[in-house]
């Protein structure tokens, strides 16, 4: 295969990557689609954020979520550490539906903590490939610790 083959495919695979996140955030998107006012009617923590922050936070975590697992691949092709990737993702694009399409706060904590779980697996399994796209995670790792607390604290709350 020729360099420029084997470059238009890398950059092909990322867009097959970001298109895989793309896909979990809309999944998402159409779970909060006008649920802001149900977010602000919930029971909260004084340290709950405003509803707009999430939307740039998440933003942000789906790009370094798509270029990680695209960093692993372009060095393995498919491999068991992108199985974990693939499983985390989806367990990320489920939580939204399950917390706000459902109500079910007690159900999309189980799921954000197998999640939180996932993520670590993810990153420990990315980490003897490639560092960076381990530590790519770990802001997304950082925020779904915060999810998970804040998810726990208005379950209890409501």
């Amino acid at each position: 295969m020729t360099s420029q083959v084997m470059h238009k495919q890398g950059w092909l695979g990322l867009a097959g990557f970001v298109a895989a996140a793309a896909v979990a955030a809309g999944l998402g998107g159409l779970g909060v689609a006008g649920t802001a006012g149900e977010y602000q009617s919930l029971q909260q923590p004084s340290w709950a954020p405003p509803s707009w922050v999430f939307g740039p936070v998440w933003t942000v975590l789906y790009l370094m979520i798509a270029v990680s697992g695209w960093l692993v691949w372009r060095r393995t092709g498919w491999s068991p550490a992108l199985n974990w990737y693939a499983a985390q993702l989806v367990l990320n694009a489920i939580w939204t539906p399950i917390f706000f399409g459902f109500g079910q706060y007690g159900l999309a904590l189980l799921d954000i903590v197998v999640l939180w779980v996932l993520i670590g697996v993810t990153a420990w399994k990315f980490r003897p490939t490639s560092p960076p796209a381990a530590g790519l995670l770990l802001p997304y790792w950082a925020w779904v610790t915060f999810a998970t607390a804040l998810n726990a604290a208005i379950w209890l709350a409501n």
